[in-house]
């Protein structure tokens, strides 16, 4: 397993800032946000994405993960995150998401990441039932995943408490009708805490769906709010212990985008303690 770090931690920085601060801290990784104020993909021209390539091979830094969720470019005043949404009221409102990550995949492509995450629905409308909702979600993303397989990218849901996919159990109901090996799992850590579904218990269930992981630590109280990993109640050992029984030898993401006024200490703090964590584990015998 390789540890990477989220960019999104870096907003109040450009891009360039953020790979080589994420670089000094000793990650072998970043997640590059496909948002303001790094690589807005809307925005982007061919130099702006050549020179985030020159910068990364600079500072020999790997991309992690393209982060399409966040959609502080369009600024919804609901919330910057999660709006506009997969299922919004208006189709004309929702063709933003689905064309933002249609060119979130383009980019990955263009910068050679094998994956982007996209939200996992979004919140429900008042009154709106599941099944409604799903069916929208399914009819929106399906050109993004066709898009997917032919640039031969992963396409990533991320399950999130208050959004339309909270659970694993949802996201195996809404995956099984895609029917895309190029649709897989974020699997968040933080995020399944939230919502009662301890990690350690998910991970070797999900593993055949885990594509990319995201890890931060979060209060007993279960609240989603993301924490440096070791000042939390997620049992991090745990759940390391098991991605390792999995085989997985992928990437972690750091996710810390509450900090971004002192950003270099959180990720500083979190790769030590993780590192420590990382080193208790079982050395897996090469295979001849």
């Amino acid at each position: 397993m390789q540890l990477a770090f989220s960019s999104n931690a870096y907003l109040r920085h450009t891009v360039e800032e953020a790979i080589a601060r994420i670089a000094a801290l000793g990650y072998q990784g970043m997640e590059l946000l496909a948002d303001v104020p790094h690589a807005w993909p809307a925005g982007l021209l061919p130099q702006q994405i050549a020179a985030i390539r020159n910068h990364l091979e600079a500072h020999r830094l790997q991309i992690s993960n393209i982060n399409a969720f966040m959609m502080n470019a369009v600024a919804d005043p609901r919330q910057p995150y999660w709006h506009p949404s997969w299922i919004e009221p208006e189709r004309h409102y929702r063709a933003i998401r689905r064309e933002h990550t249609k060119r979130a995949l383009r980019l990955a492509r263009e910068l050679g990441a094998q994956s982007i995450q996209t939200e996992p629905g979004g919140p429900l409308e008042e009154g709106q039932s599941w099944q409604a909702a799903a069916a929208i979600f399914y009819d929106e993303l399906m050109p993004c995943v066709e898009l997917a397989e032919q640039l031969d990218v992963l396409l990533l849901l991320e399950p999130e408490p208050g959004l339309l996919i909270e659970t694993f159990e949802q996201y195996l109901e809404f995956v099984g009708r895609v029917g895309s090996a190029h649709v897989g799992l974020n699997f968040d850590i933080g995020h399944a805490y939230c919502v009662g579904q301890d990690p350690q218990l998910w991970i070797a269930k999900m593993a055949p769906h885990t594509k990319h992981y995201h890890i931060e630590d979060i209060a007993a109280t279960r609240k989603h709010q993301h924490l440096v990993p070791g000042e939390g109640a997620v049992d991090l050992r745990a759940a390391l212990r098991e991605i390792a029984r999995t085989g997985y030898t992928g990437w972690l993401t750091v996710e810390l985008y509450p900090y971004i006024d002192n950003p270099d200490q959180a990720g500083r703090q979190a790769k030590r303690y993780l590192d420590a964590l990382l080193k208790e584990l079982p050395v897996r015998p090469q295979s001849d």
